[in-house]
């Protein structure tokens, strides 16, 4: 009969082994091949209610076939375009007509007021995908036979091939960068060759695992992918996998010294760390599905793809590494192996004088950085917590400052992109709307009244309708269904606040046409639409999260009171990121703006993920508290979580800190967002204010559980000078569990 129990103690873990191998080499290729079923189309990401995305609905019904411009532009060496060089322009644009990926005769080349550049628009097939670069090299290579000019190439074209540019490589790329970083990082805290390559191994086969259910769903037409949720997914898989893997395997290192079986330590360290992991992976998932009432499309794609992959993460976390450590017991910690003296200090046994003499001093004044870190909260608790609020506070102070009007076409990449340089010098000789001009889609039997209320609509440069050749006030409009379409081209640039203001204005004007059904759209307008749209999601999903991750702190720690402290914390913690974020970006990186988005996503992240340290640490102060009171309960889990947790949001701070390989400001925003706030979480809210709080507090933090009842253990609040303790908390008995906790 032992035989047998001994053969079922090996044969669950070999068997989990064998089905994660098979997971690993069936679906890890597919951690590659998320870019087959992405989209970087930006029609997608535009609000699915706003006026500007039914106006591109409607804009779709003139084009008699689809195309994407590519906007030609010339800079004379001189001071001003010879005539000649205008009609060599249009010769060198002419050429193109016919040519593979070329639709219909590229526009002549029309010359700008002050006379100092021209400009011709080649429409190219939308269609071309990876062929888009070769495309716009030939039109590069025709455009240069212009003598005495210099060539560029503007607009949405040029803009979808460096968008390209930047997200390739991207599985490869980013995943060894975070990989890396994240195996450095073991190594040098772990001193073990094996285990950080353990850990490693149960990322990747998580992250493989979700990029395959996500692949199939895509495929499907369930979920969408582009390449910003591509790279948030495998940061989010790798970063959380490695956090959950450092809890249970610091758990491990706690049992396997006192066990001999490390099947039997490892039983016990994963039922100690399910609630954490669990509690930890909800918070996040759900907290990443509440994105789903948001009215950006890209919003709601982050959404179930990021609960695929923590889903995925948890998994592996709570199943393939027990397994490992089941079968390798301590030489998993090779080369170095834990031994019984390297336990945290052994509990005394409840009620006996020993215990209740030396419990909290010991969690205190033990050896270590934490035992130090433990001992400081411990002298001063209301000391440390209020003056760690109040630095908190005052970076939070700058949290208005950041502005989310929207990242600026120039500024949208990170470095030197060819179509920014373009746009700039388009719209240095030509109006700032060039390129991106404002579409109206009006009943055609009122286009004149549309025209002119547009025309005299302050901010707007020209506006005319567009006929079948596609340029506007060039012949007979064209009609489609009763309606037409009318450019109206802006003064300020496409993406500045004067051509969102003038958007408005324009809106207004036209509206107010009887029964013309107006409807403004183009670049700018889907911009302002957006602006608005993030600011609306902001108002409805923060309040989701925050209800969401209130309700599991509540079930997981029984009690009211400190999930509304830990819920405050993190709150407060995303708000000083976002202060110093906003001094960053502005004097230190260049930015003028922030991506819509970036507030939403840098809270969703954030606060989930911030709450996530503080599971881990409060689950833990709990589960001390049963039996040591709640000062020294506090005081022990700070001392005993301290080393896992620092190492789990270093982790995390660098996975998320390799979305920076990507050059584009929208990443880079959120890179730095998450990676300095789980920074400042970890070293600040989790080690120093949440256990001053709740050593300040005293055993009343647990209210209503029976926790809370334990007057013995109640402290006064006020602090001793010279004593070392907080007045009344002397008394901090070991007590039995209560029952039914």
């Amino acid at each position: 009969m032992r035989t047998t129990s001994r053969r079922a103690r090996w044969l669950v873990p070999v068997v989990l082994l064998l089905v994660w191998l098979g997971v690993g080499g069936t679906l890890g290729p597919y951690a590659g091949k998320l870019g087959e079923v992405a989209t970087n189309d930006q029609a997608a990401f535009l609000p699915q209610s706003a006026e500007s995305t039914r106006a591109l609905k409607a804009q779709k019904a003139f084009d008699q076939s689809e195309t994407l411009p590519a906007i030609v532009i010339w800079t004379a060496h001189g001071n001003q375009v010879g005539k000649a060089q205008q009609a060599a322009a249009t010769r060198a644009v002419g050429t193109l007509a016919g040519q593979s990926g070329i639709v219909g005769r590229p526009s002549p080349a029309l010359l700008s007021d002050d006379g100092q550049a021209m400009q011709a628009v080649v429409q190219l097939r939308p269609d071309l995908g990876k062929d888009l670069p070769d495309v716009l090299d030939r039109v590069r290579e025709a455009i240069r036979d212009v003598p005495g000019t210099t060539a560029q190439i503007a607009g949405p074209a040029a803009s979808q091939a460096d968008l390209s540019n930047a997200f390739a490589g991207i599985d490869g790329l980013l995943l060894g960068v975070a990989l890396g970083a994240v195996l450095l990082i073991l190594l040098l805290v772990y001193q073990s060759v094996l285990l950080p390559f353990l850990i490693i191994i149960g990322s990747v086969f998580a992250l493989g695992l979700a990029c395959a259910v996500v692949y199939a769903l895509a495929d499907r037409d369930i979920v969408r992918v582009d390449g910003q949720v591509q790279g948030i997914l495998s940061i989010l898989v790798i970063g959380a996998a490695t956090d959950y893997a450092l809890l249970l395997v610091a758990r491990f290192r706690e049992e396997i010294t006192r066990h001999d079986n490390p099947a039997a330590a490892a039983v016990t360290a994963l039922r100690r760390s399910f609630g954490a992991i669990t509690a930890s992976a909800a918070t996040v998932a759900l907290g990443l599905l509440a994105l789903l009432a948001s009215d950006l499309t890209n919003n709601r794609a982050l959404g179930p793809v990021g609960a695929i992959g923590i889903a995925c993460a948890a998994l592996s976390a709570l199943t393939f590494l027990p397994a490992v450590l089941a079968l390798l017991g301590r030489t998993a910690y090779w080369p170095s192996r834990p031994k019984a003296s390297d336990a945290p200090g052994t509990p005394s046994t409840p009620g006996t004088p020993a215990a209740a003499a030396g419990s909290a001093a010991s969690a205190a004044e033990g050896r270590g950085v934490w035992a130090r870190v433990a001992a400081v909260v411990n002298r001063r608790p209301r000391r440390t917590w209020v003056v760690t609020a109040l630095v908190l506070a005052a970076f939070a102070a700058f949290s208005p400052t950041l502005s989310a009007k929207g990242v600026p076409l120039d500024e949208i990449f990170v470095g030197h992109a060819d179509s920014v340089t373009a746009q700039q010098t388009l719209g240095k000789h030509f109006p700032g709307g060039s390129g991106n001009p404002a579409v109206i889609i009006t009943d055609a039997d009122r286009a004149a009244q549309v025209t002119a209320a547009a025309l005299r609509t302050e901010g707007v440069a020209s506006a005319g309708t567009v006929s079948a050749s596609g340029r506007p006030g060039a012949g007979k409009p064209l009609v489609v269904d009763g309606r037409v379409r009318i450019d109206a081209v802006l003064k300020a640039a496409a993406d500045s606040d004067a051509a969102k203001e003038t958007i408005a204005r324009l809106r207004a004007e036209v509206h107010a046409v009887p029964g013309a059904d107006a409807l403004v759209g183009g670049y700018t307008a889907q911009q302002y639409d957006t602006q608005r749209t993030a600011a609306r999601d902001r108002t409805v999903i923060v309040p989701i999260v925050l209800g969401i991750i209130l309700v599991i702190l509540m079930m997981l720690l029984r009690s009211l009171l400190v999930p509304v402290l830990l819920v405050a914390t993190v709150a407060l913690n995303f708000l000083a990121t976002l202060g110093v974020s906003a001094l960053v970006f502005q004097h230190l990186l260049g930015f003028s703006g922030t991506d819509a988005s970036v507030p939403l996503y840098g809270f969703v992240f954030l606060v989930a993920l911030g709450v996530d340290y503080n599971i881990f640490l409060m689950s833990r102060v709990r589960e001390e508290s049963l039996t040591h009171g709640t000062r020294a309960g506090v005081l022990r889990g700070l001392t005993t979580t301290g080393g896992v947790i620092t190492s789990a949001g270093v982790v995390l701070a660098a996975t998320f800190a390799a979305l920076t390989v990507i050059p584009l400001a929208f990443l880079v925003q959120i890179a730095f967002i998450v990676a300095f706030g789980v920074l400042l979480d970890t070293f600040v809210v989790r080690s120093l204010l949440v256990p001053a709080l709740v050593l300040d507090i005293g055993p009343r933090a647990w209210w209503p559980s029976s926790l809370a009842r334990d007057t013995d253990h109640a402290g006064t609040g006020r602090e001793s000078h010279g004593t070392g303790r907080a007045d009344g908390e002397s008394t901090d008995r070991p007590r039995p569990a209560p029952r039914g906790m």
